[in-house]
């Protein structure tokens, strides 16, 4: 969905891209970001890493990208869960 979008809005980000490099606000992505995320190394399994490489191939985003996505993904829909469990006092 993500390259799709961006397969679809190609004219407005040229025209952000076009901004920024006249206003002097172009960086690059995520090393613009480098000092505002923390860097966590965790160690996964050879055969979840390839599983994710194939996944994340057929999305057309690099690996660390789509695990990043999986990550923050399960992490909301756990969030969402407990606050469930909270409110009904039912698991």
């Amino acid at each position: 969905a993500e390259a799709r979008w961006y397969d679809e809005n190609q004219s407005a980000l040229l025209a952000q891209l076009e901004r920024a490099a006249k206003d002097g606000s172009l960086r690059r992505g995520t090393l613009a970001r480098r000092g505002l995320t923390p860097t966590t190394t965790i160690r996964l399994d050879p055969s979840d890493i390839e599983l994710a490489k194939l996944q994340a191939e057929a999305h057309g985003l690099r690996y660390q990208t789509y695990l990043k996505m999986i990550i923050h993904k399960a992490l909301l829909l756990e969030s969402a869960k407990n606050l469930k469990v909270k409110k009904t006092g039912k698991r």
